[in-house]
């Protein structure tokens, strides 16, 4: 298959390098940022890197709908800019999706960290994402691109945008929650504390699921995004 990799960026410039360098030895079909209006040396590094840079209005949804649009794989997956897959989780991603039974889904989350704390969150991710149909962006969202634009792409929502696309594919087929992992970045966890930032994802999810206004929960959330 070829894998269009979209990343959403907004002043990425010190985690980017890393990310297509790791990327690019995985060598997907293209990979595209959907940058935010960066104003650092975010679109440069992708220029360096070969990497076609989409700009749209800041927001996670409007950025990785604007660079989907001009994706010309027949698989698309999101990954965050601090978020790396290996080339083992890359290639099951692929081999699971050739068989032709699902329309999409997500890796396992591993945090990048050696706190024992940390892990556990992890797992319990993981766990939240089987058997609670709740994925988070950070996980890898993969997905066909005729259903991603079938579905509309990310609602324009400030906030869990994720999780809504995730609940609307979830329904519209079968999806699926590898076993190989995305690792991500610790520094929400590192920067605002692990009981802070673990609390204040929880409420966020718990709340939006019971259909609070996103735009009200998105000012808990700090706008690195």
């Amino acid at each position: 298959m070829n894998v269009s990799v979209i990343i959403p960026t907004w002043n990425e410039s010190r985690l980017l390098p890393d990310t297509l360098e790791r990327l690019t030895r995985i060598s997907p079909y293209e990979i595209l940022i959907g940058d935010g209006g960066s104003d650092d040396d975010t679109r440069s590094i992708a220029e360096r890197h070969g990497v076609r840079c989409i700009e749209s209005p800041r927001g996670r949804a409007p950025q990785m709908n604007a660079a989907a649009k001009e994706a010309q794989g027949n698989l698309l997956l999101f990954l965050h800019a601090d978020s790396h897959l290996d080339e083992t989780g890359f290639q099951r991603m692929v081999a699971v999706m050739q068989r032709g039974r699902h329309i999409g889904g997500a890796f396992s989350l591993a945090i990048d960290s050696q706190r024992p704390a940390l892990q556990t969150i992890s797992r319990l991710a993981t766990l939240r994402s089987r058997y609670l149909n709740l994925v988070y962006g950070d996980q890898g969202i993969f997905v066909l691109p005729e259903v991603f634009h079938e579905l509309g792409g990310f609602s324009p929502l400030p906030i869990c945008e994720d999780l809504d696309f995730f609940r609307r594919l979830k329904k519209r087929g079968r999806t699926v929650i590898l076993r190989e992992a995305v690792s991500t970045s610790a520094r929400r966890w590192h920067a605002e504390g692990l009981i802070w930032t673990t609390s204040r994802n929880i409420l966020i999810a718990s709340l939006f699921l019971m259909g609070f206004s996103p735009t009200r929960l998105s000012k808990w959330y700090p706008p690195k995004r």
